[in-house]
């Protein structure tokens, strides 16, 4: 993007230091006979020298004017290595991704590429935001949170039937947040909780981190096995994690038989089932939810923006029932106080202009055609996926006869992609055998390249061993 005049001068500041024009203890023109010699305005020297004074290239003297500070010595500056042998854990996919370089390729990660988001939506969200009263960019949020934004979710679930109030809906900073506080306020050490297997990585980070008992259900292609959920019911679980709509990691989705199975069975105990909607956007034919079925007296949903909007800008919510959604407000106020009410604004406009529909229309029909290309691809490789999905970013796959997902990862990552290894999603015997490919970030060659490459490494390997 061009630098704007503020920039240019900032720059060109900076230059002369570089190139000893200016030395430690120089004093600057003043700022008018500045704005005189570069044919700027006197605005634009103030705003450059004020960011050159907070950068600490220069310093501010009263009444004496502007002068470059004494070069400070270097803040050192250490590069992550990537840990190639680390165990592959929940956390794994994660710390790879949000470490790795810009030229490293993704796919394994959870979440399109940047050219693929609504860029200029978010742009104009940032300035309308901007153009907010006071009150939305200096103060803190309503308890419930962003009411505009409320009432968006609220219509759009009109689309599964569910009806609801608004003070049922709470924004949170993210739907990470939002189960990490329901599982505070309603679960203690040692709580059991049931997860699909497999299931979203982080479900599980989170569930140790509260130091909670797992208990896998099988996932098959229509949803949670019914008679292994009945079975584990004996445990007496508090909650039941899952995905709805679009399932993580196997892009499957659950059907009504299923769900309305799930919701009998749910009905006679005091289990509540949590739903995290994170990829409602992605579906072409919504599919059905528990919440429809058992009612919010025995389902939380969470969602968030992050997937088809921005993750940069944290916004997310929680729709219970009014007396659950109340305690957790109590909790968020003694653990975090607000959330980020001018977040909730910039997601609010993102979602109300009017090229975003388009925007979403768009990337549904290119996912499709997208993730047709990829399977063809890594059928020639001898990865083939467990089911086709109907929408979304995700194939879980099985690997080629005798390849180790947590071996080919690492193998892959020293040649600059980041995968998913099985391991990460389930702790089944044969999770190792399978991998999450990212459709949309599958889309350069070099991924192939360097998958074909490993494998045929690993076949050797195992020959000569």
């Amino acid at each position: 993007m061009a630098k704007t005049k503020i920039e240019q001068t900032v720059l060109m500041i900076k230059n002369q230091i570089s190139n000893k024009s200016l030395i430690a203890g120089s004093r600057l023109p003043s700022v008018r006979q500045f704005a005189t010699q570069t044919n700027c305005s006197v605005s634009t020297i103030v705003e450059a020298y004020a960011r050159l004074v907070a950068e600490g290239v220069l310093e501010s003297r009263l009444g004496s004017g502007y002068y470059v500070l004494g070069k400070a010595e270097p803040m050192q500056m250490i590069d992550t290595e990537i840990q190639y042998q680390r165990e592959i854990d929940p956390l794994w996919i994660s710390r790879q991704s949000l470490e790795a370089k810009t030229d490293v390729l993704k796919p394994g990660c959870g979440w399109l590429p940047t050219t693929w988001m609504p860029e200029q939506s978010i742009r104009k969200a940032l300035k309308q935001a901007a153009k907010s009263e006071i009150i939305m960019l200096t103060d803190y949020a309503t308890p419930h949170g962003h009411l505009e934004l409320r009432k968006f979710i609220a219509r759009k679930k009109e689309l599964y039937d569910l009806k609801f109030k608004l003070n049922q809906i709470l924004i949170t900073d993210s739907a990470t947040q939002s189960i990490d506080l329901i599982f505070r306020h309603l679960l203690s050490a040692g709580d059991v909780i049931l997860i699909d297997d497999p299931c979203y990585f982080n479900f599980r980070a989170l569930i140790k981190a509260h130091h909670l008992k797992a208990v896998p259900i099988p996932f098959t292609e229509t949803g949670p096995d019914v008679e292994k959920f009945e079975q584990a019911l004996n445990l007496k679980p508090k909650i039941y994690l899952t995905n709805s709509g679009i399932h993580n990691p196997t892009g499957a989705t659950i059907s009504l038989q299923t769900v309305y199975q799930i919701s009998k069975l749910v009905e006679k105990t005091d289990l509540l089932i949590i739903e995290d909607e994170i990829f409602a956007d992605f579906e072409y034919t919504p599919a059905p939810r528990y919440a429809s079925l058992a009612g919010f007296k025995h389902v939380i949903q969470i969602g968030s923006f992050t997937k088809t909007l921005s993750a940069a800008i944290r916004c997310g919510y929680i729709i219970a029932e009014s007396e659950l959604i109340d305690q957790l407000i109590d909790l968020r106020i003694a653990t975090n106080f607000s959330n980020s009410h001018l977040n909730a604004e910039i997601i609010y406009q993102a979602l109300m202009d009017s090229s975003y529909p388009k925007h979403l229309d768009w990337l549904k029909k290119h996912l499709l055609k997208v993730s047709n290309e990829m399977m063809q691809k890594l059928g020639q490789l001898g990865i083939k996926p467990w089911i086709v999905p109907t929408a979304g970013i995700f194939l879980w796959c099985k690997l080629p006869d005798g390849i180790q997902a947590a071996e080919l990862s690492k193998l892959c990552l020293k040649q600059g992609v980041i995968l998913a290894p099985g391991n990460s999603f389930s702790q089944a015997e044969n999770a190792g055998q399978f991998m999450r490919f990212n459709v949309a970030q599958c889309v350069d060659k070099k991924v192939f390249d360097i998958l074909a490459m490993s494998i045929q490494q690993l076949k050797i390997n195992n020959l000569q061993s």
